[in-house]
């Protein structure tokens, strides 16, 4: 039953990364939505008091969004194949086209979870309501207050902990600053958007292949990357059964290991650090415009500019 379950989690992991990074953004998007909510729901409570009320809002927009940007840096397999390329080679060899194509994908995962984690408490707006309650000036309200309250008493308008002179009033401040909250958060919207559609742009005008070669050197990508973690893992496990047998005098192995292992004849037995180095990330796309396929990409997209087709 663990056998079956493994095998299973393995292929759902599989299946979500070879589909489209829109469906991942999107996935990593709607998690981020749902946490986020749940933390306003169960978690949420603002303290209602002085100095204190704008530095718990901030933090409850600002923090979580820095932990999820770090986090998804951490977790990008591009971020590490930067510090492998410094470290062997002091980034000497990393051109700017390189390295502005790598930090482009790091950072354009990255974003997705922490824009959306301030894009949805900017839209509630009770981060920004306990955070900027304390500064709101009562006479650019629409109201008249027979009592101007100061500082003290607008902080713990998000509580509605109010002298009962002022509690008709809560309903004002608070639809006031979400209001401001709520435009803050679209204009974030449109300017990530217009940011988006910007740069897919630029990618698409300086890159030498249509939108089709593109296409299909992403799938090609991918599927060099699977086939290569799929080998390794064959290649891990063939040396690691000899070990053990050379240990034991035999290794335990199930049937279909080895039939799998029955093919492994010509495996090579120790690979040089050069080669090592050429299947590093940073490495093999500075090598990419050297390979069979992207020249011949390179040279179907130059004919079909002259050809017009």
């Amino acid at each position: 039953m663990s056998v079956f379950i493994s095998e299973y989690i393995k292929f759902i992991a599989l299946y979500f990364k070879s589909k489209d990074v829109v469906l991942f953004n999107s996935l990593v998007g709607l998690g981020t939505m749902v946490g986020q909510t749940a933390y306003n729901i169960l978690a949420f409570n603002c303290p209602c008091l002085p100095k204190k009320n704008y530095l718990y809002g901030l933090t409850a927009i600002g923090v979580p969004a820095l932990a999820l940007f770090i986090i998804g840096v951490m977790l990008n397999q591009n971020t590490w194949d930067i510090v492998s390329e410094c470290r062997s080679r002091r980034c000497r060899k990393l051109s700017l086209t390189a390295a502005f194509a790598l930090l482009g994908s790091i950072v354009g995962r990255a974003v997705v979870a922490p824009v959306t984690w301030a894009v949805i408490s900017l839209l509630r707006g009770e981060a920004y309501v306990c955070a900027f309650s304390e500064f709101t000036n009562p006479s650019s309200l629409n109201v008249f207050f027979s009592t101007t309250p100061g500082p003290d008493i607008m902080a713990r308008f998000p509580c509605k902990d109010v002298p009962d002179q002022f509690i008709n009033y809560t309903q004002v401040v608070e639809r006031q600053l979400k209001y401001e909250s709520q435009l803050l958060g679209w204009l974030l919207v449109g300017i990530i958007s217009l940011a988006v559609f910007v740069l897919l742009c630029l990618k698409n005008c300086v890159s030498p292949l249509g939108y089709q070669q593109e296409a299909y050197w992403s799938q090609y990508c991918l599927s060099e990357q699977a086939l290569f973690q799929r080998t390794a893992e064959v290649h891990a496990k063939y040396h690691a059964a000899e070990n053990v047998k050379s240990f034991f005098g035999f290794v335990a192995l199930e049937n279909q290991e080895k039939q799998l292992l029955e093919g492994c004849k010509e495996i090579k037995s120790n690979i040089p650090r050069l080669e090592w180095n050429r299947v590093t990330g940073v490495y093999m796309y500075r090598e990419t415009v050297d390979t069979p396929i992207y020249s011949r990409l390179n040279k179907w997209a130059m004919y079909t500019n002259e050809h017009d087709c």
